[in-house]
């Protein structure tokens, strides 16, 4: 009898672990097929804008004032990007103030200028910024 009862056991714990095994099945997929849905709606990172432009903000020494969501010493990337639209002329104005410097836009600190920084580069930078503006 004793025998009956372990193998019993034994079958009842093998079919409830093959079940449940079952069902976990069932939810990857439907979960691996709602995230690609979801992912091209908001896909910067193939952007070749974004992709060069955050390149350049991370080897530089922008995250030192500024940070992307939050306010630190400079305002937030999305901040700006919220604040300009990605028009020829602000995209210039932005630039010259990053390799000039500024103040008075965002507040009383002023933005260190970085002459050494090529026009380009700082084009690049901004466009990055810019494109926050859709995350």
């Amino acid at each position: 009898m004793k025998k009956y009862f372990v193998a019993f056991t034994l079958l009842t714990f093998a079919v409830a672990c093959g079940s449940n095994n079952t069902e976990k099945k069932e939810e990857k997929p439907a979960e691996a097929a709602a995230a690609p849905a979801a992912a091209p709606a908001n896909d910067l990172a193939s952007n070749p804008d974004y992709e060069k432009g955050l390149a350049l903000v991370a080897k530089s020494d922008c995250l030192t004032c500024h940070k992307v969501s939050e306010k630190l010493t400079g305002p937030a990337y999305k901040d700006v990007a919220a604040k300009y639209e990605s028009t020829d002329e602000n995209i210039n104005m932005l630039v010259s103030k990053i390799i000039k410097g500024g103040q008075g836009v965002w507040g009383t600190i002023p933005m260190t200028p970085h002459p050494t920084l090529s026009e380009d580069d700082a084009k690049q930078m901004v466009k990055y910024i810019l494109l926050l503006r859709n995350k």
